[in-house]
């Protein structure tokens, strides 16, 4: 809706913005050898074992959605993640042309609060959060940076508040802290 991927790219020096509808392989979409094991997607799932509002704010799971073992070294081991920006059709539509993402690791988010979109854009889950507040949960959580959330995240209040949307100075005035997890 308000092209939350390109704000992002311009605050992340080692991220990129690509722009297609499918891609041979993901070497081809990072422009370099890449084992698609090494990389996580952020996928509109859930894991299984994990109950809405609790549980780790990033997990990798199975096709399945079964949590993988030693989510601690996985998670560590990721030289990179995907995010899948668009509506949700546009996303469904990617995940399906490019079947090599189906390689990659599946990351799956739970979300401490609800998108600072609000009512702005409506959601098909709770979890459904915009690209610029998945990628800062999901790098928070790889960097071990619970401050790195309200690093990225300004641009985005300032945008929404300019479409007519007051948000809060911080994503967690409403939700306790002790969601966060290192």
């Amino acid at each position: 809706m308000l092209g939350t991927a390109r704000i992002l790219a311009l605050q992340l020096k080692n991220s990129s913005v690509k722009t297609g509808l499918s891609w041979p392989n993901l070497a081809k979409l990072v422009g370099r050898p890449a084992d698609p094991r090494r990389w996580g997607i952020l996928y509109l799932g859930a894991a299984k074992s994990a109950a809405p509002k609790t549980g780790p704010v990033l997990t990798a799971v199975t096709k399945d959605g079964d949590l993988l073992p030693d989510q601690n070294a996985l998670l560590a081991d990721l030289e990179g993640i995907i995010l899948l920006d668009g509506n949700w059709a546009q996303a469904k539509a990617l995940w399906w042309r490019n079947a090599w993402m189906l390689k990659c690791r599946r990351l799956v988010l739970n979300p401490p609060h609800a998108s600072l979109y609000g009512d702005l854009r409506r959601e098909p889950r709770r979890e459904s959060i915009s690209t610029i507040e998945a990628a800062a949960l999901a790098l928070s959580e790889l960097q071990h940076d619970p401050e790195l959330v309200e690093k990225v995240l300004p641009p985005f209040r300032l945008l929404l508040e300019k479409a007519g949307k007051p948000v809060p100075r911080s994503s967690r005035e409403n939700d306790p802290p002790k969601r966060w997890t290192t």
